[in-house]
Formats: structure tokens, C-alpha cells, sequence
């Protein structure tokens, strides 16, 4: 469903694309993500607002590192799901060690519901586990489903799958495990209910398989959506109440209730800005006006569309359950709207930290007016892109997932906006951090006639733990521990506010800073002199200071990277790796010793021009694909050359 020519171009998928087609008796919203880790964000608001999800696996290769992330985001919103083992006709498809990658890496309880008629060059179809029946697909295009007898020659493999997805579902439903122990076999309909419960349930992954490129399989995987994913009415969901310190209140999915709506994409067309909506209560109707929660705008619904690709389809309503898009709306990405009758919202998605960063500026001063625009309109659209002004250059940052990433908007300016920009060499996104515990007493005393400034502070930095801060929900913890008055409450904000103001600009590199907890126990006023700003001056020139006794490090991102290349190839890519200080955590060989998987941690400072060099190593024959992993500590030589380079930047700043 890639419509932007830059996916045509690049061969990926750029952007999430929606479209809506009716199987059968049913209507169904599709959302097609992209694969690629640089634009995972697109995935994670796909899987926010839908009630089931696909998992598609190559035959070939299995689970990849995408893979991993797709199904930390799948689990992160309790996303019931189906897996669809494609490419089949490939050479070296292998279904059953793709299950049990899914078994052992994504640790998840799956089992085929079909076998395969052939691989690679001889894959013609499936065989049912559950109806116990072939469907061949033929045609041009596979579009012609002819139902049959099970070959003699399969039968001790369809019984051998059969008993393994009945063993997989008595070890989580009480239904089938009573039958298990008692040895009776399950009714085709005992095993289709069972698995709709479990796979509704997260407990269970039925695996479907096929060639989606030549329609093998696909209409039996459908099939599969209708009978075993939930109704959005199966579905839970949750909105916040905001009258009651966000207490979490049950959206009933019904359409004569009031309306609760969540816009989740935004993107720029020739008709200006749409907006994609996942209607979860009520009804939207052409004509009618609904309220933007986040900040009270009334809004006229002056056109609602179905989205099939780059197509539009004009309709007159959405009810709970759909996914349309609708234009003349004007809001941020994840802004929640409702009839004007409810004061909730729905909850916001997880948007992961930004690993890399880039200057840019228009090559042309006349250009400026339309870099702003196209700044502030993809910003809207993506979270994981940040734009900042540094404070001391001038310069203009975006921060995103990666070189691809930036690489992606930088092309859409000039082609969208018609904006030639002009970037600097990628940066890294390093973190600063501390590894012990210190203490400050700080005080700050400015008398300069007239009402001055003073303001105490007492207390200790110590580490925050990386499960303490995800349980958080953030990287940083400020905690009052403050008997008495000595410091007024009223300035406990602000002595929180200079915390923070710390914790943006680290003391050895300038980066933020992470995993540190501030304690504040004691301190001092003036019933004259102190004041907001006196607090938050203090407090942050405090904790700026303590830092440097806390032992900091600096901390990299670490990228897990995972390499294809044919096995002539192992050594000189094993010794590449190497040099760039990678970590090889797991290596595989294919089964008949041609090939090779391998998964290696590197520093993402290393990793520039890797494309180029692979390349170069294997002829043209190896992929790569990597994603962010974790940060961590930097390597005392790697430091000392940050430290020197970040004190060379700032005399030269200010000799300028």
C-alpha cells in the first residue's frame, strides 16, 4: 500500500497506510506499517488504536530484530494476534524454525493452524489442522480456492501439528486441557472457540502460512482475522478522567453513547491536512461538531472519508469502531476528542527517546519561511522528531530514530515545501549519568541593591535505577523529603523546576542527563530576598555542582544490529565488527551451511558508513538491519576525547 514516491523509490515503508474492505459478513480496518526500525513509530500508533494485529515473518529468516520490537509494542498495548508465515515459495523457507523462533526468542505460546502443501518452488497451498481439509490456491493470481482430501503422504505430519496445537492450547484453556487429561479428541468447534478465547485472551498465537506476493494463503489467513480477533466491542478500552485525577473509566464501544475519538496519524495531502481518527464511543457525522479535549476547540466536521491507500472514499458517518480521516481538523498527533458531553481522554503512546541528531538550515534566507512551516508540520505529525534551537550556535537540531529517518524528512522538504537544506555530519545522541551518591548544601546570595535573591538548599543525589525510572515513566526522580518550613512550600515547584533545568545539560559533554534521583531535605529563606526564581537558580547550580562529585559517565547508544551474509563471508565481516566494537551475541547458520545470521551489539558512533563497507566486504550479498537497544557507559578513552572536544566547542563559542 506504499503511496509516496520516496517509498517507491526506496523500496520500504515510509508510512502507515489504512484502507477498509468487507471478508465475507464483515467490515474490516487494515493498517499497513512500515518494517523498518528508523520509523517505528508508525507502528506504534498502528497498534495503539487497532484491536488485533499480524505478525508477518519471513519463511526464510525468521524472526529478525524488528521482529523483537514489534512484539515488545504488540505486548506494551495488549494486542491480541496472528502470525503469517510468508514467502514460503523462497528458497530455504523452513515454517517450523520460524515457530519455534517464535517460541524461544519472542518467548510466545504459538502453534500452527495450517501445514504447508510444498515449499519453495513446489508451495501450492495448506492444509487445515482444524477442518482437516487442502486448499490449493490457483490461478494468475491465486485467486481460485479449490478445497480438498488430505494427501495420504501428509497425513503423519497433519497429525503430528494437530497434536502439538491441541497440546498448546490444553496448557492455557481449561476447556481443552480437561479434555487433554481425559484423552478425548476436540470437536473442530471446541478447538476454533478455544483458540478465539486464548488468542483474544494474549495467551495464545495461532500461525497461519503462505506467498502473500502470489495470494497463497491469504484468503485462509483473513478467515483467520474474522474468527479469531476480537470485535472491537471484545475489546477493552480505557479513557482517562480528567474531572477525576485521570482515573481510568471503561469506553463502552457503543454508538449511541457520547462520542470518544482519538486522532492518531496526521499527514500532509494537496488538500491540506488529514487527520486519522479511531472512533472508540459514539458516532462522527458530517456536519457535526465535536471538541478537541487537549484544548477545547469546537470543530465543524466538514468531510469524512475511508482511507483505501492513497484513495478516499467519502462517507456520511463513522460509528465506534472505525478508523477514518477527516480534513479541516486541526490538532497534534494523539489529541483525543469528544461531542463536548465528556471529560475524557484517551491515554497518550509510548514514543521512544531519539538516538541521533543533525544541523540543518535552508540554503536560501528566503527559504526560511517554509523550512519553519515544514518544521512545525512534521513535528505534528511524528513524535519521534525533535526540533531545537541551540541555545549557543543558533543552529537548528532535529533529533530522530536514525540516518534514514532524517535523511526521509530533509527529502520531503525539498520535494513538499520546496526547501534546499543544508546538514552537518549526524551526531550522536550521547546521555550523561552519575554512579554514586553525593550530597549538596548550596546557597545562593545576590544583593545588588533593592530586593535581592536568596535561597538554601540541603540534600543528595544518588542513582536511579533503570527499572526504577521505567516504572516511573521517567528518567529522573525529584522527591521532597523537607520537615518544617525552612523552606516555604511554596518554592518546593521551583526547587524542582532547577532540578530539572540540571538534569538538561550534563556538566562533562553537555547532554542530558539520566538515572539520577534528587533528594531534597532542608534548606533556608529570606522573608524579604527569596523568591521563585531564587529556589530554582539555587537548586539547579546545586545539583549542576553535586553531579561532578557523583562519579558521571557518559553514556552512548548501543544499536543491536543484525547482518545476513552468505558464510565465504564470515571472517571478513566477523573482523569488521570488530574494529567497530561489536559484540556478537548470537550467530546462526542456515541449515545447509550457506548462509549466516548474526546478531552483534555496537556503539551507533561506529556504525556510520557500515552500509558502504558490508558492501564492500560481500560483494553486494549482505543486509543489515539494527535498532536502538539501550545507552551505556562510554569507554574511558571514548570520554576523555567527548570531554576534550565539548571544552574545545565552548571556548571557541565564546571567543566568538
Amino acid at each position: 500500500m506504499d503511496s509516496m514516491d520516496l517509498e517507491r523509490e526506496k523500496g520500504i515503508t515510509i508510512q502507515s497506510a489504512a484502507t477498509f474492505c468487507q471478508w465475507k459478513d464483515a467490515f474490516v480496518n487494515i493498517i499497513d506499517t512500515p518494517g523498518h526500525v528508523d520509523f517505528t513509530i508508525e507502528v506504534e500508533r498502528a497498534l495503539r488504536v487497532l484491536d488485533g494485529g499480524i505478525l508477518v515473518l519471513c519463511g526464510v529468516s525468521g524472526v529478525q530484530s524488528q521482529s523483537l520490537t514489534v512484539d515488545r509494542q504488540m505486548k506494551r498495548y495488549n494486542v491480541p494476534r496472528l502470525a503469517f508465515i510468508n514467502k514460503l515459495d523462497r528458497q530455504g523457507s523452513n515454517p517450523w524454525k520460524v515457530i519455534e523462533d517464535l517460541r524461544h526468542q519472542l518467548k510466545l505460546n504459538a502453534s500452527a493452524v495450517q501445514i504447508p502443501i510444498g515449499l519453495e518452488d513446489k508451495h501450492e497451498g495448506v492444509v487445515d489442522l482444524i477442518e482437516q481439509k487442502t486448499y490449493v490456491f490457483e490461478g494468475e493470481k491465486g485467486e481460485n480456492v479449490v478445497e480438498g482430501e488430505i494427501p495420504s503422504e501428509l497425513q503423519e505430519l497433519v497429525d503430528e501439528k494437530r497434536a502439538e496445537l491441541i497440546e498448546c492450547l490444553a496448557d492455557v484453556d481449561d476447556e481443552i486441557g480437561e479434555l487433554f487429561l481425559m484423552e478425548e479428541e476436540p470437536t473442530k468447534e471446541d478447538l476454533k472457540a478455544a483458540i478465539r478465547r486464548q488468542t483474544v485472551a494474549c495467551s495464545f498465537v495461532p500461525v497461519f502460512m503462505g506467498s502473500a506476493f502470489k495470494n497463497k494463503g491469504v484468503q485462509k489467513l483473513l478467515d483467520g482475522v474474522l474468527d479469531y480477533l476480537p470485535e472491537p466491542i471484545e475489546k477493552q478500552n480505557f479513557a482517562l478522567d480528567r474531572s477525576k485525577d485521570e482515573e481510568p473509566v471503561e469506553v463502552t464501544c457503543k454508538k449511541d453513547d457520547p462520542l470518544l475519538a482519538l486522532a492518531f496519524k496526521l499527514e500532509e495531502t494537496p488538500f491540506g491536512q488529514l487527520t486519522y481518527m479511531r472512533v472508540y464511543q459514539g458516532m462522527l457525522k458530517k456536519g457535526n461538531q465535536i471538541v478537541n479535549v487537549n484544548d477545547g476547540k469546537k470543530i465543524k466536521l466538514a468531510r469524512i472519508v475511508r482511507m483505501h491507500s492513497d484513495e478516499m472514499e467519502d462517507i456520511e458517518e463513522a460509528h465506534a469502531g472505525d478508523v477514518v480521516a477527516m480534513f479541516g481538523i486541526d490538532c497534534r498527533s494523539m489529541d483525543t476528542f469528544s461531542d463536548g458531553n465528556l471529560n475524557l481522554a484517551m491515554s497518550s503512546m509510548f514514543v521512544p527517546d531519539a538516538v541521533m541528531s543533525l544541523a540543518i538550515k535552508p540554503a536560501q534566507t528566503k527559504m526560511q519561511n517554509n523550512f519553519a512551516k515544514a518544521l512545525n508540520k512534521f513535528t505534528k505529525e511524528d513524535p519521534t522528531l525533535r526540533v531545537r534551537v541551540d541555545a549557543e550556535t543558533k543552529e537548528t537540531i532535529i533529533s530522530g530514530m536514525g540516518e534514514l529517518h532524517l535523511e526521509v524528512y530533509i527529502e520531503r522538504m525539498k520535494r513538499e515545501y520546496n526547501v534546499e537544506v543544508v546538514s552537518g555530519k549526524p551526531n550522536v545522541n550521547y546521555k550523561e549519568t552519575i554512579t554514586s551518591k553525593a550530597t549538596f548544601d548550596w546557597l545562593h546570595k545576590k544583593q545588588s541593591g533593592g530586593s535581592g535573591q536568596y535561597a538554601k538548599v540541603q540534600g543528595y543525589i544518588e542513582p536511579l535505577s533503570a527499572e526504577e525510572a521505567k516504572e516511573l515513566g521517567k528518567p529522573n526522580e525529584f522527591k521532597n523529603k523537607c520537615m518544617g518550613t525552612n523552606i516555604p512550600p511554596e518554592y518546593y515547584p521551583s526547587c524542582q523546576k532547577g532540578a530539572n533545568d540540571a538534569m538538561a545539560e550534563g556538566a562533562l559533554v553537555g547532554c542530558e542527563v539520566e538515572g539520577v534521583r534528587v533528594v531534597l531535605e532542608d534548606g533556608a529563606s529570606h522573608a524579604v530576598d527569596s523568591s521563585d526564581m531564587a529556589f530554582r537558580i539555587c537548586m539547579a547550580n546545586a545539583i549542576r555542582d553535586t553531579m561532578k562529585k557523583a562519579q558521571p559517565n557518559v553514556l552512548e547508544p548501543i544499536m543491536l544490529v543484525e547482518i545476513e551474509i552468505p558464510a565465504e563471508f564470515q571472517g571478513a565481516v566477523t573482523a569488521s565488527l570488530s574494529r567497530r566494537m561489536g559484540m556478537i551475541q548470537n550467530s546462526d547458520m542456515n541449515e545447509d551451511g550457506s548462509g549466516l545470521k548474526v546478531e552483534v551489539e555496537v556503539p551507533l558512533a561506529n556504525m556510520f558508513g557500515y552500509s558502504t563497507e558490508l558492501r564492500s566486504l560481500t560483494q553486494g550479498k549482505g543486509e543489515f538491519s539494527m535498532e536502538y537497544h539501550r545507552h551505556s557507559p562510554v569507554t574511558r578513552n571514548v570520554q576523555d576525547e567527548l570531554m576534550e572536544k565539548y571544552r574545545a566547542e565552548k571556548l571557541e563559542d565564546a571567543a566568538a
